[in-house]
């Protein structure tokens, strides 16, 4: 029986394989496996860059810290915008999911329990996934000799999400940030897509979407993303009905965890007491 316990220590294995071919590379999996019987709960990490950079190594501390207390943990690369635009990485993500689910038992992972982990711009496509598990234009890739086609997850943690995107955009513009600005014109092309997938707005508009238990951390000092922008999105989030667990780490910019410190740790022990609190709500259902 699965029995998730955060302070748990466990040796892990370390490796990476291709998961995904596409028309511009080879996309790769780094897979973080907890050395025991298991079964462990599964997480899918989705990496940030502002869509336009960084790979499936981005998150390595925190996805190292979580595989050590004893989850399976999955990072995969996904194509950058220059490559392909929106929504080229969702459909990859969503390719992820079930290709995660099918394969997750061969490394001792339980696949009902998958929860989705997303950093920065990982985090806009983990919450679009989440709130969209059944949108046909995420699901371009097949799955080759599989009966896996449930896209929903248990829960979805993020660290710094673009929840709203536009929002993100009118901040690079008042920060006059050249480069941010150039991603998201990058990204979101055509440029109308950004307020189709934009999650704050998916809620303005009621949208038909799911709403998982959703943990938001982020950090106070972020002028990227913005406090409010995490603010207004959760209070929307709850106003639809979700779960919506908002940390505001203080003293914190917008890539905290990237480096060793107490907030960092801090955000390590935030995230597994979240997964564990997810994982027995989900038993007693």
């Amino acid at each position: 029986m699965l029995n998730y316990q955060p302070d748990a220590h466990f040796e892990i294995k370390m490796w990476d394989m291709e998961y995904l071919k596409t028309p511009h590379r080879a996309l790769l999996a780094r897979i973080y496996q907890p050395q025991g019987e298991g079964p462990f709960p599964v997480v899918l990490d989705l990496h940030g860059g502002a869509w336009n950079n960084k790979n499936r190594l981005a998150n390595a501390p925190m996805d190292e810290a979580l595989a050590k207390s004893g989850v399976l943990v999955v990072a995969v690369d996904m194509s950058l915008a220059p490559e392909a635009p929106y929504p080229s990485c969702v459909q990859e993500a969503s390719f992820a999911v079930r290709w995660l689910k099918t394969n997750a038992s061969l490394w001792h992972g339980d696949p009902t329990t998958l929860g989705l982990l997303g950093s920065s711009s990982g985090g806009h496509v983990a919450q679009l996934l989440a709130m969209r598990p059944d949108y046909l234009p995420y699901h371009l890739h097949p799955l080759p000799d599989s009966q896996c086609a449930n896209l929903h997850i248990t829960y979805v943690a993020t660290r710094s999400p673009i929840s709203d995107p536009w929002a993100r955009f009118r901040q690079a513009e008042k920060m006059k940030r050249e480069h941010m600005i150039k991603n998201s014109h990058t990204f979101f092309n055509p440029w109308e897509s950004i307020h189709e997938a934009n999650p704050q707005e998916m809620l303005n508009r009621k949208d038909p979407v799911a709403l998982p238990p959703m943990l938001i951390m982020q950090g106070q000092l972020d002028d990227n993303v913005i406090p409010i922008i995490q603010e207004t999105f959760c209070a929307s989030y709850r106003a639809a009905g979700g779960e919506c667990q908002l940390e505001i780490f203080e003293n914190a910019s917008h890539e905290w965890v990237a480096t060793p410190s107490v907030q960092t740790d801090l955000s390590h022990q935030v995230l597994k007491l979240f997964i564990q609190r997810q994982l027995h709500s989900a038993r007693r259902v």
